[in-house]
C-alpha cells in the first residue's frame, strides 16, 4: 500500500495540500492504526458516558441537569469547534494539531477519573471535547493527506469500518469496566491509547499542510458559535429547575441567540469563514443538512434516555445496557454496502425518504415497553429496526451531500455535514430534558396518588424529584412500601421516556419530509463537460 506525506492534487477528493514526495510504503498501515485509535478514543468516550451515567448519579449525586452537563459539555466544544479543528490542521499541520488534540484529550480524561464532584467532572468534559474537536478531523485529514488516489478509498473504508466496530464494542467495554471497577476506570482507560497514538503519530505519521490554507483561523466564527450555542443550550437544562424567568436563563438564552446572529454576519463577511454560507444555496444541500439535523438529533436525544431506563427501570447491568445497540451498529455497519447499491438503483431521494420512516417505526417500537419483559421482546426488535432504517440513511445522505456541491467544496460539504449532525445532538439532548422533566413529575404525581405511600416516603421521593428514577429511597424502609415507591418511580420514567422516543419519531417523519421537499437527485458532471458548474455550488 503506498502512501504519501500530502496527497496528489485532485479535485475530486477532498483538497489535502500539496504534492509531496511519497512517504515510505510500510508507514500506510500504521497511519490507519495511530488514526483508528485516535479517533476510536473520541466516539467511544461519546457513548460510554451515556452508560456511565446511572453510576455518576448514583456516586456523585448528580441530578438529571447535572448528567445533562456531563454529556452537553462535551458535546457543546466538539460541535462548536470541530470545523475550526479542521481548519486549523490544514493551517499549521495536521499532525501537529491531531496530537495537539490528543494530549489534550487524555490530560482532561485523567481530571475525568480524578473528578470529586460533578462540577469537576463538566469541566474535565469540556477539556476533552476541545481535545475532541482537534483529533476527530484530524484523523481523516491524515488520511486523506497520506495516502495516494488508489489507496485513498480504500483506507477510508478501513478508517471508517474499524472506527465504527470500536465505537460498537465501546459501550461494551465501559460497561464492564464499570461493573468490575468504576466509572472512572472508563476515562483512565483513554490515558494507554494517547501514549500508543502520540508514539505512533511521531514515529510514522509524516506533518502536511495546505499551502493553499493562507490567513488566520476564523477564530472570531469559533467562539461565537460556542458562546450561542452555549447559552441557548444552558437556557433549556437549567430552566426547568431555575424557571424561565429566572434571570440566568433569560439572560443566556438572549445573549446566546445574539451571538449566533452575530456568528452568521461574521460568516458572511470573513474571506475564510469556518461556515461557508454560500454552500445553502443549493436547495439539496440545504435539506441533506436539515435532514441529519432531525435524524441525529432525533437519535443523539433518545439514547440519552435509553441506558437509563435500561439500568434504573429495567435493572440492566451496565455491560448489559452497553450491548442492547449492538444489533443497532452491527447493521448500521454490516449493511453499509447494501445501502451504497441502492443509490445506485433508486437514486438518494428515494432512499433518504424511506430511511427514516423505518427510523421512525424503530424509536415508536421503543416507546412500547413498560417496566418489565424480556430483551429479546422489548428492545431487540427496536434496535434492529433501528439499525435498519439508518443504514438505509445514512450511504444516501452522504451521497446528496457531496453530490449538492462542486467537489473542491466536498472537504468543507463534509465537515458542516458532520457539525450540523453533532450540534442537532447537542440541542436535542437539552430539549428532551425539558419535556422529560415535566411528564415525569405529573406522571409521579399521578403514581403517588394511586400508590397511596407513607408521608415520609412520599417526601423523600419529592425531594429527589430532579434525580428522576435514580431516586434514593431509605435503606430502613419495610420490602412492602420499598417496592410500591420503586415501581411509582419507574412508572413515572417510563410515562417520560415514552414521550422522549415519541418526539424522536415524529423529528423522524420530518427527515423523511425533508427529503421529499428539498433533496434533488444531482448528476455528476465532470469539470471538463461544465466548467461553469465550477464557479458555485449546485442547486
Amino acid at each position: 500500500m503506498s502512501t504519501f506525506a500530502a496527497a496528489p492534487c485532485d479535485a475530486a477528493v477532498i483538497r489535502a495540500g500539496p504534492c509531496l514526495a511519497p512517504s515510505p510504503p510500510r508507514a500506510g498501515p500504521w497511519i490507519l492504526v495511530t488514526t483508528i485509535i485516535a479517533s476510536s478514543m473520541a466516539f467511544i468516550d461519546g457513548t460510554v458516558v451515556n452508560v456511565a451515567l446511572p453510576a455518576l448519579q448514583r456516586e456523585l449525586s448528580a441530578g438529571l441537569v447535572d448528567a445533562l452537563w456531563v454529556v452537553e459539555s462535551y458535546a457543546l466544544f466538539l460541535a462548536a469547534l470541530l470545523l475550526a479543528g479542521g481548519a486549523a490542521g490544514d493551517r499549521f499541520g495536521r499532525r501537529r494539531v491531531f496530537v495537539v488534540g490528543i494530549a489534550v484529550f487524555a490530560v482532561a480524561s485523567i481530571g475525568c477519573g480524578f473528578a470529586a464532584t460533578v462540577r469537576q467532572l463538566i469541566a474535565a468534559r469540556a477539556l476533552q471535547g476541545i481535545g475532541a474537536a482537534l483529533l476527530v478531523p484530524g484523523s481523516l485529514a491524515i488520511i486523506s493527506a497520506s495516502f495516494d488516489v488508489q489507496n485513498r478509498g480504500k483506507a477510508i473504508g478501513t478508517w471508517s469500518g474499524a472506527s465504527a466496530l470500536m465505537a460498537a464494542l465501546g459501550p461494551v467495554l465501559g460497561g464492564f469496566l464499570i461493573d468490575h471497577f468504576s466509572w472512572r476506570a472508563a476515562f483512565f482507560i483513554n490515558v494507554p491509547l494517547a501514549l500508543a497514538v502520540l508514539y505512533l503519530a511521531f514515529r510514522h505519521v509524516p506533518e502536511s499542510v495546505d499551502s493553499e490554507a493562507r490567513g488566520k483561523i476564523d477564530g472570531a466564527g469559533a467562539l461565537f458559535v460556542t458562546l450561542g450555542l452555549g447559552g441557548v443550550v444552558y437556557a433549556m437544562i437549567e430552566a426547568p429547575e431555575q424557571g424561565w424567568s429566572h434571570p440566568l436563563v433569560v439572560g443566556a438564552l438572549v445573549a446566546g441567540i445574539g451571538a449566533l446572529v452575530a456568528f452568521v454576519w461574521i460568516e458572511r463577511r470573513e474571506p475564510q469563514p469556518m461556515l461557508p454560507l454560500a454552500l445553502f444555496r443549493s436547495s439539496t444541500f440545504t435539506g441533506a443538512n436539515v435532514l441529519p439535523s432531525l435524524l441525529y438529533g432525533a437519535l443523539g436525544g433518545s439514547l440519552f434516555f435509553l441506558p437509563l431506563d435500561l439500568i434504573q427501570v429495567h435493572h440492566y447491568s451496565t455491560t448489559a445496557a452497553g450491548a442492547a445497540l449492538l444489533p443497532f451498529i452491527l447493521l448500521l455497519s454490516l449493511l453499509s454496502r447494501w445501502s451504497g447499491g441502492l443509490i445506485n438503483r433508486y437514486g438518494a431521494r428515494r432512499p433518504l425518504m424511506v430511511g427514516p420512516i423505518v427510523v421512525a417505526i424503530g424509536f415508536a417500537l421503543f416507546a412500547v415497553p413498560g417496566t418489565g419483559g424480556g430483551y429479546w421482546f422489548t428492545f431487540f426488535p427496536a434496535a434492529v429496526v433501528l439499525g435498519l432504517g439508518m443504514a438505509i440513511s445514512v450511504a444516501p445522505l452522504t451521497t446528496a451531500v457531496l453530490n449538492a456541491v462542486d467537489q473542491r467544496f466536498a472537504g468543507a460539504a463534509s465537515g458542516i455535514n458532520n457539525a450540523a449532525s453533532r450540534v442537532s445532538a447537542l440541542i436535542a439532548i437539552a430539549v428532551f430534558g425539558l419535556v422529560m422533566t415535566p411528564v415525569f413529575n405529573r406522571a409521579l404525581d399521578a403514581e403517588l396518588r394511586r400508590a397511596a405511600l407513607p408521608s415520609p416516603v412520599v417526601a423523600v421521593i419529592d425531594q429527589q424529584r430532579s434525580r428522576l428514577a435514580a431516586i434514593a429511597l431509605p435503606d430502613t424502609l419495610d420490602s412492602v412500601s420499598k417496592n410500591a415507591a420503586e415501581m411509582t418511580i419507574s412508572r413515572a420514567f417510563v410515562a417520560g421516556f415514552r414521550a422522549v422516543m415519541l418526539i424522536s419519531a415524529v423529528l423522524a417523519v420530518g427527515a423523511a419530509a425533508s427529503a421529499w421537499l428539498w433533496i434533488r437527485e444531482q448528476p455528476q458532471p465532470s469539470a471538463a463537460s461544465d466548467p461553469a458548474s465550477q464557479a458555485v455550488p449546485r442547486r
